[in-house]
C-alpha cells in the first residue's frame, strides 16, 4: 500500500517482534540451562505462530484492501498494483520463515539451523525487494528507503552467521537491534512520505530534508540500542534479585531443617 498504513503495518509488525525479542532472548541467556525445556519449545511454536499469523494479515490488507489488486496480477495488457504485489512477497517469505520455525521444534528431523537460515532468506528478500522498489522516484523517496536496506541486509547477515554460531547471545541482540530499527524507520518512511493528520508535504529534493534523514537514522538505531540495552539490564536484575530471594528462601528451609534434626538428637539423647 502506497500510503500510510502501509508502512505503519509493517512497522508495527517488525517493533512489536524486536521488542519481545529484546526480553526473549536475555531471558534465554540467563537460563541457558532450561532452554531445552518443554517450556522453552512451546514459547518458541507460539512466537513462531505469531509471527506467521503478522505475515498472513500483511498479506491479506495489501491485496484486498479497498484498491488492493485483489489476487489479480495481470489484465488487459498491464500488471496490476505491483507495489502492493512486492508487499505481498515480502510477507509470504516471513510466513514461510515462521511456519519453518514451528516445524523446527515440532519435527526433530529437521535439521538445526534450517530455521535461521529461511529467516534469513526472507530477510534478504526484503531487502532485494526494497532495492527495486524505488526507481524513478523523487531522491528523498529513493534515500529513505536505501537507508532501511542498512538494517535489512544486516539483519540478514546476522541471522545467517547465526546458522553457524547458534544460541550466540550478541548476534541475537544485534539482530533484535536490527529488528526494531526497521520497525520504527518505517513509521518514520510513512510520516516523511505521506504526512498524517494534515502535516504539511516534505520537499522531495531538498538536500537538507537528506542531511536531517541522515541524521535522524542515526538517532533511531541509538533508540534501537537503548531500548535493546535497557530491556536487557531490566532482565539480568530482575532475574538476580529473584535468585537472591530463592537462595534466601533455601538457606532459611535448610536452617529450619538442621533444628529440627539437632533437637531430635536432643530428645533421643534424654530419653536414654
Amino acid at each position: 500500500m502506497a500510503n500510510f498504513k502501509g508502512h505503519a503495518l509493517p512497522g508495527s509488525f517488525f517493533l512489536i517482534v524486536g521488542l519481545w525479542w529484546s526480553v526473549k532472548y536475555p531471558f534465554k541467556y540467563f537460563h541457558q540451562k532450561r532452554k531445552r525445556s518443554q517450556y522453552y519449545q512451546r514459547l518458541e511454536i507460539t512466537e513462531a505462530a505469531i509471527r506467521t499469523l503478522f505475515s498472513i494479515v500483511g498479506i491479506l490488507a495489501e491485496q484486498f484492501v479497498p484498491d488492493g489488486p485483489h489476487v489479480h496480477l495481470y489484465s488487459e495488457n498491464h500488471w496490476i498494483k505491483l507495489m502492493n504485489w512486492q508487499h505481498s512477497t515480502m510477507y509470504l517469505f516471513f510466513a514461510i520463515s515462521g511456519a519453518i520455525d514451528m516445524l523446527t521444534y515440532l519435527n526433530t528431523h529437521v535439521p538445526l539451523g534450517i530455521d535461521r537460515l529461511v529467516m534469513a532468506v526472507a530477510t534478504f528478500n526484503e531487502g532485494f525487494l526494497f532495492y527495486h522498489h524505488v526507481h524513478n522516484r523523487p531522491p528523498l523517496d529513493q534515500y529513505i528507503h536505501s537507508l532501511l536496506l542498512c538494517a535489512v541486509f544486516g539483519g540478514a547477515l546476522s541471522i545467517f552467521l547465526e546458522v553457524i554460531l547458534r544460541d550466540n547471545i550478541v548476534l541475537e541482540l544485534f539482530r533484535t537491534s536490527l529488528t526494531i530499527l526497521q520497525g520504527t524507520w518505517f513509521w518514520q518512511i510513512g510520516f516523511v512520505l505521506f504526512p498524517p493528520f494534515g502535516a504539511p508535504k516534505w520537499d522531495q529534493k531538498d538536500d537538507s530534508n537528506i542531511m536531517f534523514i541522515t541524521m535522524c537514522f542515526c538517532w533511531h538505531y541509538l533508540a534501537a540500542l537503548c531500548i535493546t540495552a535497557v530491556n536487557y539490564s531490566l532482565v539480568c536484575c530482575l532475574l538476580t534479585r529473584l535468585k537472591r530471594h530463592g537462595g534466601e528462601i533455601i538457606e532459611i528451609q535448610k536452617l529450619k531443617s538442621d533444628r529440627k534434626y539437632q533437637e531430635a538428637l536432643l530428645g533421643g539423647s534424654d530419653e536414654e
